[in-house]
């Protein structure tokens, strides 16, 4: 017997009348568009016929002049010479440094507490729960200046404390041992990288096959290969110098090794403390969200704990855990231009120092939004790309 395949009813005509939804709703888009068109247009006319009665040229021009602002703190090599082009991007790497180290900091530690408040553990889980409790009460600018004003009153550098080896704290900031990168230092973290990446799409090659077969595959012999040979065969034959080099006190200051400044010492605290606190009820959440059937299967079957929560428990919980956990990887972002109450040198710091000097104001807000724009967008598309990859399939 065959069966026939429905047919899709006929459209409907349009008819240009308003009593027709297709048509009133297309007219009122546009009613809202043209309108909002209007208003921009109006406002940019506006702004362009003030600035111009006051003299104050408009455009990009300035970037290319000489900003004669000192930054204190920069990764890459700068001076009051350069142009100011030059100064927004120091402001643009400062900006990373807190965004990107925060973020991995404020997960790993909300990520800690959030399972230390479930803990059988009395006394652990209490402790977390006031961690959690304190620090999402208190508002992120008070807790900013309070770790800023703790940092300026540490001993001078001369009475700094020295927890380690090579590690001294004092009013000048946190400072490390570190390992001075050249090119050839980068080529070979190069390497090791691509050698993870490699390493991992054979790692679920191999899994594929075992799951066609049975058959177990190591990777070990490929992990030798691609993340210790290649890397150190690169560092070899580029002639990589991987010494480390310990601070060491001279006069009234440190010379050598890595130094993090009390301004962005302070900031990062901070912003990874408020924000793993708010991470750590994300991830609690998360895991209550697994059936408990999940937890006492496992327990029938004799397994760790341990092992519970890393195998089984936490991979089903990460798909209620991304989505709310973006939000709070955007928040710190946002969260770090509170950075000039301390005197920290990032984009919103050098572009208003720009801004005072030059009064190009309208260039400088626009340039602070698309920074903090394009971060926030690559933050939602890689997590929301991940949120993708761990989710459900449907069969």
């Amino acid at each position: 017997m065959t069966t026939s395949t429905p047919k899709r009813p006929p459209a409907r005509p349009w008819r240009l009348s308003l009593s027709d939804p297709r048509v009133a709703g297309l007219f009122w888009q546009i009613v809202v568009v043209a309108i909002a068109v209007a208003a921009v247009a109006w406002l940019w006319s506006n702004a362009v016929h003030n600035l111009s009665v006051r003299r104050i040229s408009t455009g990009f021009a300035f970037l290319g002049r000489e900003a004669g602002m000192p930054i204190a703190d920069s990764w890459i090599e700068y001076s009051p010479k350069n142009t100011y082009l030059r100064a927004f991007i120091v402001g643009i790497v400062n900006t990373l440094r807190v965004a990107v180290i925060g973020i991995v900091l404020a997960t790993v530690l909300g990520t800690a507490v959030g399972i230390a408040r479930l803990s059988s553990n009395w006394l652990l889980s209490r402790l977390a729960a006031v961690y959690v409790e304190v620090l999402r009460d208190l508002p992120l600018l008070l807790q900013l200046l309070f770790w800023y004003v703790l940092m300026q009153g540490l001993p001078a550098a001369r009475q700094a404390w020295k927890p380690v080896e090579g590690v001294f704290l004092s009013n000048r900031g946190l400072v490390l041992p570190s390992i001075p990168l050249d090119a050839a230092n980068l080529w070979t973290t190069l390497a090791a990288v691509v050698g993870l990446t490699v390493l991992h799409f054979i790692r679920r090659r191999l899994i594929a096959q075992q799951m066609l077969d049975g058959r177990a595959r190591p990777a070990w012999p490929y992990a030798i290969v691609l993340v210790v040979v290649l890397p150190a065969l690169v560092s070899l034959l580029s002639g990589a110098s991987w010494r480390i080099t310990l601070p060491e006190l001279r006069g009234f200051n440190f010379v050598g090794g890595l130094t993090l400044a009390p301004e962005y010492f302070a900031l990062l605290i901070a912003l990874v403390t408020y924000t793993s606190a708010f991470i750590a009820e994300i991830v609690r959440s998360g895991i209550q969200a697994v059936p408990r059937g999940q937890w006492d299967a496992a327990k029938a079957l004799g397994l760790k704990r341990s092992f519970v929560l890393q195998h089984i428990v936490l991979p089903q919980a990460l798909r209620v855990i991304i989505p709310p956990m973006t939000s709070q990887y955007l928040n710190l972002t946002k969260n770090s231009s509170l950075a000039v109450a301390v005197g920290y040198q990032d984009i919103v710091s050098i572009a208003n120092t720009t801004l005072n000097q030059t009064g190009q104001a309208i260039e400088a807000i626009a340039l602070i939004m698309m920074v903090f724009l394009t971060i926030s967008l690559g933050i939602s598309l890689f997590m929301n790309w991940y949120n993708a990859r761990i989710a459900l399939v449907e069969r």
